[in-house]
């Protein structure tokens, strides 16, 4: 049995209590409850992530790289079983080979208006996984640790013309950022992965606007 290696506990225990950004803090009332899945595997390159890309032209985030996962439902028992659910139905990732380690402290998407918890899991026995929800998955991906810290894939996005800016990985095709960009950013710095970002003038910056992503500079 492939058990629950001590990096993922302690990393869990770290993300139980991490500190969450102001924009992000949910509010006293209302938001639509959510719960997406933070599925860590490993493969012969070392520990990785389970990372959906969201087809192009849906009503929320579309083309964006994010975690499985979607709203709770009444018939939901829990924020991880939700998860667990939404990972099935989007990747077609068995939930009898996933253990669930723990869950981060719940955060705000104002832009959706979606409280989201946000469960860590462990692949036990990893399945084949691929986008089974044609209507909202255009890829399924299992991105390596080593290539989320590399520093020539790490970029920066400054969201509107505003001087907010927030991390971004450049990782299989795929340019992740936004909501999944900062929760991947924060646990790489828990679980002791990060490494120092390349020198300003080396790193790519990119401006979100309504159209999606474009460069700076």
């Amino acid at each position: 049995m492939n058990s629950t290696p001590l990096w993922l506990s302690a990393l869990a225990d770290a993300a139980r209590t991490m500190p969450v950004p102001a924009p992000m803090r949910p509010p006293a009332q209302g938001g639509r409850e959510s719960a997406v899945l933070i599925l860590f595997g490993e493969t012969d390159r070392g520990p990785d992530l389970l990372l959906i890309q969201r087809r192009d032209g849906l009503r929320r985030h579309p083309g964006q790289p994010a975690f499985p996962g979607g709203r709770i439902e009444p018939t939901d028992p829990s924020p991880e079983a939700a998860a667990l659910r939404e990972a099935e139905e989007e990747t077609g990732a068995v939930p009898a080979g996933i253990d669930i380690v723990g869950r981060l402290p719940e955060l705000y998407l104002s832009f959706s208006d979606f409280r989201v918890a946000p469960v860590l899991g462990w692949w036990r026995e990893p399945s084949e996984v691929r986008a089974a929800d044609t209507g909202e998955v255009a890829a399924v991906s299992r991105v390596p640790i080593a290539d989320l810290v590399d520093p020539a894939n790490r970029v920066k996005v400054r969201y509107g013309d505003g001087p907010m800016w927030g991390p971004g990985f450049r990782v299989d095709d795929m340019l992740v950022w936004g909501f999944t960009g900062k929760i991947i950013d924060s646990l790489l710095a828990l679980g002791g992965w990060e490494l120092p970002w390349r020198e300003r003038g080396l790193t790519e910056e990119f401006e979100a606007t309504p159209q999606g992503l474009r460069p700076v500079g």
